[in-house]
């Protein structure tokens, strides 16, 4: 009866381990989620989840207004026409991330306002037990070919 108490114990463990670590790598999923600063300080960028993928949208902007127009600030720099009369205020720059239930969100794209461009990204924190300091890495075909830029969490 000893031995049959102790392998239901064992299997019982064996069942709730692995819950566990998934309840860890969504909570490290998660950790990405808030408001960012970008590294030239004229913007925030809010990461939000939505349906399992991650975005981010600009939810403030240091100069808002275009001083020649007087009027908010616009995707002027697009590649694409149709798009550069839509405001930089709201713009979604980041799209389509996964996290890959380690430590990196992967397989987005990220979009830089200021060149009209669109790029492959992906985004880590540089050191493990810091939760303010991203690393977002823009790239054209593979990361080797691209740009770093480091953003803090807005407190």
């Amino acid at each position: 009866m000893r031995n049959l108490q102790i392998v239901f114990i064992a299997f019982v463990g064996l069942l709730t381990f692995p819950l566990a670590n998934i309840q860890a790598q969504e909570v490290k999923a998660g950790d990405i989620l808030g408001v960012w600063l970008n590294e030239d300080k004229d913007a925030h960028v809010e990461i939000y989840k939505e349906n399992d993928m991650y975005y981010g949208k600009v939810i403030w902007l240091k100069e808002p207004i275009d001083e020649e127009t007087g009027k908010p600030k616009l995707d002027d720099e697009n590649e694409d026409e149709s798009l550069r009369s839509r405001p930089v205020m709201g713009l979604l720059l980041l799209r389509d991330f996964v996290f890959d239930g380690d430590d990196e969100w992967e397989d987005g794209r990220i979009y830089d306002p200021k060149n009209g461009k669109d790029y492959k990204c992906y985004m880590e924190f540089p050191e493990e037990d810091d939760k303010d300091l991203l690393k977002v890495r823009g790239y054209i075909g593979f990361s080797l070919l691209g740009r770093t830029t480091y953003w803090t969490r807005v407190k």
